[in-house]
């Protein structure tokens, strides 16, 4: 069972550190207002990771494949990437003061839930999770170890929600107001790709 649950940390660690949308949008937000926002983005990804986690092991994730369910989903996690890049852009050209606690509360959390929700393809990834679990037991996983390798993962998960906010905290601090505006627009710009790419799955 322990070889399981440090699998699911390395993979956890994996999975959270690689650049993408939602990384895009901790930087966005904690340039401008500091740890607290860059981490309730984290947070709720890490939320809506969980959601996808319990529907792929629990062995429903293939409905989700399914295009009646998979292309609204996708569609919506588009539009909101393309508002959120946009909004990027906007806040660069014209910055703004960041409301004290606005974006660093539930609006940051709901934010980061709804980009990791609106990417059904993440189902993909935890419904093969049990095979991942299997090859390592060398038998068919069974529930304990599918709860221990979800443990890991969510271990490993909000690990680096910290070490994140953490790191672009310090970012922050170190850069003078220009190089902010640039930062916020080069996030912009990244969310404007990841929502193309995103779009183009459903080609």
């Amino acid at each position: 069972m322990s070889e399981v649950f440090m699998l699911a940390l390395w993979v956890g660690l994996l999975f959270n550190a690689a650049p993408g949308a939602v990384f895009s949008e901790s930087l966005r937000r904690g340039v401008r207002g500091g740890f607290g926002p860059a981490f309730a983005v984290q947070v709720g990804s890490l939320a809506g990771d969980a959601v996808w986690a319990l529907l792929g092991l629990a062995g429903v994730g293939a409905l989700f494949t399914l295009p009646a369910l998979r292309v609204p989903l996708t569609i919506a996690g588009c539009l909101l990437l393309a508002w959120l890049g946009l909004t990027g852009l906007r806040d660069a050209v014209s910055p703004r003061p960041a409301a004290p606690g606005g974006v660093s509360g539930r609006s940051g959390v709901a934010v980061g839930a709804a980009m990791s929700l609106g990417n059904p393809w993440n189902v993909v990834y935890w419904s093969g999770a049990a095979g991942a679990v299997s090859s390592v037991l060398g038998e068919d996983a069974g529930f304990a170890s599918l709860a221990a390798f979800f443990t890991g993962f969510m271990t490993s998960s909000l690990a680096w929600c910290f070490i994140c906010a953490g790191l672009i905290s310090l970012l922050r601090r170190a850069l003078p107001p220009l190089a902010v505006r640039l930062l916020e627009a080069g996030c912009g710009a990244a969310l404007l790709v990841f929502a193309a790419l995103l779009a183009a799955r459903l080609l």
